[in-house]
């Protein structure tokens, strides 16, 4: 009986240590994440393959390095100078993800911290080579979309054979100094209210139109039918209305010759 304490505390402190072994050993990675083994002792990042989703078993001297590798964003603010030399602030959100299978050489290269060292840098870069082509009043207004793509187009160029994809590049706000602002918006509004004004003027020259050549179509159809009724129709016509008075149940007239000129000679019925 006094050997067992002596045969259990050793037992105990194995049974403790294998446990925190397996743990160790055992590493998961998690949805939309990828892991790149670290061997201290035989050349460091193993950069030939990169660990998918699901649980690994690692040599308890190793370690996995687990990152997400699926897309992600970040939002950045950044002071840069316009084409006049006004400092401008640019917020904006950049959507990237890390190239599954060189996550190892990313890792090796450039850290674990990769978006501080690499993308913070390539995306100040791009923006400021960008916005250094455009006055303060392109940033604030028109050339928003503009802009967007060719800082897309510069951080591409900068991160090329990087390791990392950029899938886009969303300005969200250009932040200037209040003077500018006021004025930019000042001019804006005038040139919208020059443009209504335009417009207004625009439509009232069509309506002056329509009406005119509304006019000169009533002028021009009295013009023909006055020119067409000639002494011949209208005696005619009133020939016509005569006879058909006459004919008439309730009427007190009778048609009972003509005058030598053609009309109708009319006597009142007794």
């Amino acid at each position: 009986m006094d050997r067992l304490p002596r045969i259990a505390l050793p037992a105990v402190f194995i049974a403790i240590v294998l446990i925190i072994l397996v743990t160790k050993m055992i590493v998961r990675i998690g949805p939309g994440e990828g892991g790149v083994l670290f061997r201290p002792a035989a050349g460091g990042v193993v950069t030939d393959q990169t660990y998918g989703e699901g649980w690994h078993i690692v040599a308890p001297w190793n370690d996995m390095l687990i990152h997400k590798v699926r897309q992600q964003s970040i939002t950045d603010e950044m002071n840069v100078l316009s084409v006049d030399g006004l400092q401008v602030s640019v917020n904006g959100t950049i959507w990237f993800e890390p190239e599954y299978e060189n996550l190892g050489n990313l890792i090796k290269t450039k850290g674990q911290d990769f978006v501080v060292e690499l993308l913070d840098p390539a995306i100040n870069s791009a923006a400021r080579s960008v916005v250094g082509r455009y006055t303060p009043e392109q940033l604030y207004s028109s050339k928003r979309d503009a802009i967007e793509q060719e800082i897309l187009v510069e951080v591409r160029k900068e991160l090329e054979g990087q390791y990392v994809n950029v899938k886009r590049i969303l300005v969200e706000d250009v932040k200037l100094p209040t003077t500018i602002k006021d004025a930019i918006e000042n001019k804006l509004k005038q040139e919208q209210e020059s443009l209504e004004y335009q417009f207004r003027l625009e439509i009232a020259s069509k309506e002056a139109d329509r009406q005119r050549i509304e006019a000169q179509g009533k002028a021009d159809a009295n013009r023909i039918l006055s020119a067409s009724l000639t002494d011949k129709i209208l005696q005619d016509k009133g020939i016509e209305a005569t006879l058909k008075l006459s004919q008439s149940p309730n009427s007190k007239i009778v048609v009972v010759g003509s005058s030598g000129d053609g009309l109708p000679l009319i006597l009142g019925n007794n």
